[in-house]
């Protein structure tokens, strides 16, 4: 069982994953309405996975003989002013949550848990390529100088797909 600050800490980040997650979904919205349906599928499959990192954790708590316990969410952005400034922000958001999966796996060593180390390195991990990926599109956008490049991006971008990882 989880000590009270793991598990604390646990669902904090789950709503956290929450909140991430409706991000990801109001730039679906934001990016259909400024006719990018590829970025638009990007932020959903994007959106999908955040929603499975709440579940994840949500799950381990409840494995660990703890309880998960939900909360109130704030609403997120709902508009940028392009689709650069969209994923400066992921890219932003994401460099937050990445610091918040650090301070999780700090007290995970503070309190011996090593169980919990042990789940929390898969997301330790996951940060790294989420970062990456994130940042590989600013990059890609800031190369961005006329509507083709980006209806090619946008094209891309149309391809990714959500693939539950294997348990």
């Amino acid at each position: 069982m989880p000590t009270k600050r793991m598990e604390e800490a646990i669902n904090d980040q789950i709503n956290f994953e929450i909140f991430s997650a409706n991000i990801y979904l109001s730039m679906v919205s934001y990016f259909e309405s400024q006719g990018l349906p590829g970025f638009a599928n990007w932020m959903r499959a994007q959106y999908k996975e955040e929603i499975f990192h709440a579940m994840k954790m949500f799950d381990y708590v409840l494995e660990a003989g703890g309880r998960a316990t939900l909360t109130a969410i704030d609403a997120p952005p709902q508009d940028w002013d392009s689709p650069l400034a969209a994923f400066e922000n992921a890219l932003a958001h994401e460099k937050i949550v990445t610091g918040r999966i650090n301070n999780l796996m700090e007290v995970a060593q503070e309190e011996k848990d090593h169980a919990c180390q042990i789940f929390l390195q898969w997301f330790v991990s996951e940060q790294m390529e989420e970062e990456a990926t994130v940042s590989d599109i600013v990059n890609k956008l800031k190369l961005v100088s006329d509507g083709g490049a980006l209806f090619m991006l946008d094209r891309d971008l149309a391809t990714r797909v959500f693939t539950e990882p294997a348990a």
